[in-house]
C-alpha cells in the first residue's frame, strides 16, 4: 500500500483516517490494516473510497494494489474473512460477480438526486461489464428521463469507459449530488447534459463534476 498517497489525500480533503473509518463503516482499526497492507481492500470499498477523496476508482487501485504486487510478488490464497471474494491482487473480476446496487435519493434542483453511503444491495453482473472493475448499478429516481427511463429501473454502469455525445451518464459533483442525464460534450470548462422531461439543457462548471460515468444498460425490472 502507498501509505503516503493515502495520508496525502486525506490531507488535501481535510479530512483523518477516523473520518476514512466512518465513511467505510468500519473499525478504525480495520482501516489502519488495511493501509499497513494487513487487510486487502474491498472491491466496493475501493469505490467508496474514491468517492470520499475525489478521485477516480482506477487511481485508488494504482496505489492500493500495484505496489503491494511489486514489493511482495502475487499473493497466495489464504483463509479468512480478510481476502475480498472477487477481486485478485491483478484487479481482474469474474463475470459471475455480482455488483453493488448505489443508493440516491431524490432533491434539489433540476430533478438532483444526492448519494447515500455504501450498497444497498447488490445485482446479476451484466455481460458487458464483465471483467469491469467497480462497475455498479444505480436507481432511477424521478421522471426526469423519461420516456427513456422509468422510476425504478436500475442502470449498469461503467465508471472506466469514456462518455460519448447521445449516450447516457451519471455525474457525481460536489456534495454528493448525482445526476442521471444525456451527455452532450464538455464546451471549454463546462459540462452540457440534456435531460429529456421537462427537454432542458443543464451546463455545469468542470469545478462542481467530481466524476461521469458512461451508462451501458438498464433492467426495467429493476
Amino acid at each position: 500500500m502507498d501509505v503516503i498517497w493515502f495520508h496525502q489525500a486525506l490531507e488535501r480533503i481535510g479530512a483523518s483516517q477516523a473520518d476514512l473509518a466512518r465513511h467505510l463503516r468500519l473499525a478504525p482499526s480495520a482501516v489502519s490494516r488495511m493501509l499497513k497492507g494487513e487487510r486487502q481492500m474491498r472491491q466496493l470499498e475501493t469505490v467508496q473510497i474514491a468517492g470520499f477523496l475525489g478521485v477516480s476508482p482506477d487511481e485508488v487501485l494504482r496505489h492500493a494494489i500495484n505496489d503491494a504486487v511489486s514489493a511482495s510478488g502475487p499473493e497466495l490464497p489464504r483463509s479468512g474473512r480478510g481476502r475480498p471474494r472477487s477481486t485478485s491482487t491483478s484487479g481482474n473480476v469474474r463475470s459471475t460477480d455480482p455488483i453493488p446496487i448505489r443508493s440516491a435519493g431524490r432533491g434539489g434542483n433540476d430533478q438532483e438526486m444526492f448519494l447515500e453511503d455504501g450498497p444497498i444491495g447488490y445485482t446479476s453482473r451484466p455481460a458487458n461489464l464483465g471483467g469491469v472493475r467497480a462497475a455498479y448499478a444505480i436507481y432511477m429516481v424521478g421522471d426526469s428521463m423519461e420516456p427513456r427511463y422509468e422510476p425504478g429501473w436500475l442502470l449498469h454502469v461503467n465508471p472506466f469507459k469514456p462518455p460519448t455525445r447521445g449516450r447516457d451518464v451519471v455525474v457525481y459533483k460536489l456534495g454528493q449530488v448525482v445526476l442521471i442525464k444525456q451527455f452532450v460534450g464538455w464546451e471549454g470548462n463546462t459540462l452540457v447534459l440534456r435531460q429529456l422531461n421537462p427537454p432542458q439543457t443543464l451546463r455545469i462548471p468542470r469545478t462542481e463534476v467530481r466524476e461521469c460515468h458512461l451508462v451501458v444498460g438498464a433492467d426495467q425490472e429493476g
